[in-house]
């Protein structure tokens, strides 16, 4: 009976002691990545979001996710709570690329490692994030000014252009504006007539574009929208201002989303530079390794082509967004 007591009594004693052991702790507990996401004010938008929770979910990452509705003060409050929460790694796709600095010195405090997705940041001190993945912004500029300079490149006289350019002080707008005027550039005949943020979104597109259309009516011979949904927006009110898009006014854009692919083949849009927005796998992959200790590129570049509308109808059933 004694021996049988002591036994039991070992037992009782060992077990808490096993249940503390740190390899079967960390076994058990899940990577915790919280992510700020612009919005949803897109097409590209929504399916990157579906590409991070997915990824996430496969990964086996426990995911805390915001909508920051487009604002920064969003953003930055929710990178405070992530702080508060002390989880293992920040991500977000800023709505803008200045005023970080304060908010990231603070996850930088938490010893907390904050990866850009998307959108990069315009930070002095570079230490303050551990990567920035996403595509190059100004090589899809570069690629759209491409693009028109060769299918223009037998055309006499002045090419009138008219920009939409995505949301006001973003990455994005900022360097697809500059790639495009840095092709454009070396040839006078291309010329800039108006450009106006159309906030990445279809309704301001087309209230834009509306507005452009009653100032330079058939002057505009090209409209380069920094993405998809505007340049879907602009058709709109190019029909309703009895013009045929796509023959009237050649129409470029960045994305290259479903919706595109559906309005070239329609005969609506020219061509659509490609910007992948499934980054969540390679998110995941990032976040795994920088838990692990690993090293991380600083600049991890999306790999992305160009769709002109004759090959929209071939490509359209490879998308996957």
């Amino acid at each position: 009976m004694k021996l049988n007591r002591r036994t039991l009594v070992t037992a009782l004693a060992c077990a808490p002691a096993a249940g503390l052991l740190p390899g079967a702790a960390w076994a058990q507990k899940p990577i915790v990545l919280g992510f700020s996401q612009v919005g949803a004010e897109s097409e590209w938008r929504t399916a990157n979001t579906e590409s991070i929770k997915s990824a996430a979910k496969e990964a086996g990452i426990e995911l805390k996710f915001s909508d920051a509705q487009q604002k920064q003060e969003n953003q930055i409050k929710a990178i405070r709570s992530f702080i508060a929460q002390k989880v293992d790694v920040i991500a977000f796709s800023p709505v803008v690329e200045s005023g970080w600095e304060n908010v990231l010195r603070e996850a930088k405090a938490a010893k907390i490692p904050v990866v850009l997705t998307d959108r990069s940041v315009n930070v002095k001190d570079q230490s303050l994030y551990v990567t920035f993945m996403g595509s190059d912004f100004v090589e899809e500029g570069r690629k759209a000014g491409r693009w028109l300079v060769d299918k223009m490149k037998d055309q006499k006289g002045d090419i009138n252009i008219v920009e939409l350019q995505g949301t006001v002080g973003s990455a994005p707008a900022i360097d697809r504006k500059k790639g495009f005027e840095e092709i454009i550039k070396a040839d006078a005949k291309f010329k800039i007539l108006r450009s106006q943020t159309g906030d990445f979104t279809r309704a301001k597109g087309k209230e834009v574009m509306e507005a452009f259309l009653k100032a330079e009516g058939k002057k505009i011979n090209v409209l380069y929208a920094h993405n998809d949904d505007m340049a879907i927006g602009a058709i709109q009110a190019i029909e309703e201002a009895g013009m045929k898009p796509a023959k009237d006014i050649t129409i470029i854009s960045i994305d290259a989303v479903k919706g595109a692919f559906e309005a070239m083949i329609a005969g609506k849009l020219n061509v659509s530079v490609e910007c992948s927005p499934l980054l969540g796998p390679q998110l995941m992959a990032a976040v795994k390794d920088i838990k692990a200790g690993k090293a991380v590129q600083k600049r991890i570049v999306t790999e992305e082509g160009i769709f002109p509308m004759e090959v929209a109808a071939a490509e359209f059933p490879k998308r996957k967004y």
